[in-house]
């Protein structure tokens, strides 16, 4: 039986690591907050101090963790991987970060024989505990091929997206656009409603026309149904790498940066607190003046 480490046992993190545990692999695991992994501890998993005593306890470590800064610590920090003297040197990193950092990240490794492949999930925490998040991963192809067990364990969807750090663009890329699209769909939306046409009806035209996708299906049933699910969303983090990229890419990304200042009128309101529909159709509540800000 394969040993291997898991970094980041958040909502996103656990859900991955317990379905290893299910395909059969054998789990050692790390997380600031020894409280997020005592459910995979319950199902087998030894808990390690250290991303340096998970390294030194596992062929292969995975990693989801929130931030650039997380990331860094994992790899380079008091305890990281770069500190281990045995095991591991094969790194799969799936946080929501941006291209900079894994390349940087990487670049310092690779001095002490490590090699970082590069991935980027998508879905919430629901497709994580179920196995069906698209995964995507970039960095060396042969790695990617070889480690195609592991990687269905966790995923539905599993693509090669190409060099270092492209899953992280992917993963911006995909924020930017569902963010577009969360905003377009609750702008029309409102818009109808005003002139007379009810949500139900719209979602109905939506559909039975060539724009209808799963994706869409999902927006409209909460717009229609008006139960907006509280989580932290991720989304205008994800959106603001995009920025970021962009603005050193010197590309012009207006639609993404007008998206961006939206969920920054939800954040300054009060009415963030929800995932992306529920967050663009607060805000399109609020500036008709059907919501007061709080």
């Amino acid at each position: 039986m394969r040993t291997l480490g898991f970094i980041g046992t958040g909502g996103m993190g656990s859900g991955m690591a317990a379905n290893l545990i299910k395909a059969g692999y054998s789990l050692v695991v790390n997380d600031l907050r020894r409280e997020q992994a005592r459910g995979l501890e319950s199902q087998g998993a030894a808990f390690k101090e250290s991303p340096r005593a998970v390294a030194e306890s596992c062929e292969m470590v995975l990693s989801m963790l929130p931030y650039n800064e997380a990331v860094r610590a994992v790899g380079l920090g008091g305890g990281g991987l770069h500190e281990a003297a045995s095991g591991a040197k094969l790194w799969v990193d799936f946080s929501s970060i941006d291209k900079k950092t894994i390349v940087g990240v990487n670049a310092e490794l690779q001095k002490k024989g490590w090699t970082v492949l590069d991935g980027s999930a998508g879905g919430v925490e629901e497709a994580a505990a179920a196995g069906t998040l698209s995964l995507w991963i970039s960095g060396s192809k042969e790695l990617f091929d070889q480690h195609q067990p592991v990687f269905k364990a966790m995923g539905k969807k599993i693509l090669y997206v190409g060099e270092l750090g492209n899953a992280k663009l992917v993963k911006n890329a995909m924020a930017m656009f569902a963010a577009i699209q969360h905003l377009g769909l609750a702008e029309i939306f409102s818009w109808l409603k005003k002139g007379g046409v009810t949500e139900e009806a719209f979602y109905t035209v939506l559909k039975n026309s060539q724009q209808s996708s799963e994706a869409i299906d999902r927006i409209c049933e909460i717009v229609v149904s008006r139960k907006y699910k509280p989580r932290k969303s991720w989304m205008p983090k994800d959106v603001g790498f995009g920025l970021d990229m962009a603005r050193e890419m010197e590309v012009p990304v207006p639609f993404t940066a007008l998206a961006y200042q939206m969920f920054s009128i939800a954040q300054a309101t009060g009415l963030d607190g929800y995932e992306a529909t529920g967050i663009a159709c607060n805000v399109f509540d609020l500036i008709t003046g059907q919501k007061q800000g709080h």
